[in-house]
């Protein structure tokens, strides 16, 4: 078995009116939307992070700029897809995530987000957990200001034939 944390952090772009706020694969109309070259999905950058701390290839970076930057691929679940290919004999078996942020409220979505990480990654909802909290307003993601994220993955060797 292996454990690797994941982390990342995006800040509201609050003169957008264009993009929209995509957490999880969730679209989550209403909220300002984070700045990033990318759709800034800052829940599947963290989740990437994480596969790339088990399998010690980082997708963002110049994986992820060339996909964006060169061949214009914002989708985030594409770097995800992408990290997935480097864990091999290696699957997942439990994603523990924490957000911080004041705004969005994440729970009324957690089901749906849930959903659609179960999809992407091909794991059981009911091994997928997400939490989320405001920090008490200490940090600036708690303050309203953007949102972070932190991932943690298990994975196991499974045998291929």
């Amino acid at each position: 078995m292996r454990v690797a944390i994941g982390q990342d952090s995006h800040r509201f772009d609050f003169n957008d009116n264009k993009k929209k706020l995509i957490l999880g694969g969730v679209i989550f109309e209403g909220e300002p939307p984070l700045q990033g070259n990318s759709d800034a999905d800052v829940i599947l950058h963290s989740v990437t992070n994480a596969i790339s701390g088990i399998t010690c290839v980082n997708i963002l970076g110049k994986i992820s700029d060339d996909l964006c930057l060169k061949d214009g691929i914002t989708d985030s679940s594409v770097y995800l897809k992408e990290a997935l290919k480097y864990l091999k004999n290696q699957k997942i078996i439990h994603l523990s995530i924490s957000i911080e942020c004041q705004r969005p409220k994440i729970t009324p979505k957690i089901p749906q987000i849930r959903s659609s990480l179960s999809k992407l990654l091909d794991l059981p909802e009911e091994s997928i957990g997400i939490t989320a909290t405001t920090g008490e307003g200490l940090t600036q993601f708690g303050q309203g200001l953007g949102i972070q994220v932190f991932s943690c993955i298990t994975t196991t060797y499974v045998i291929i034939k």
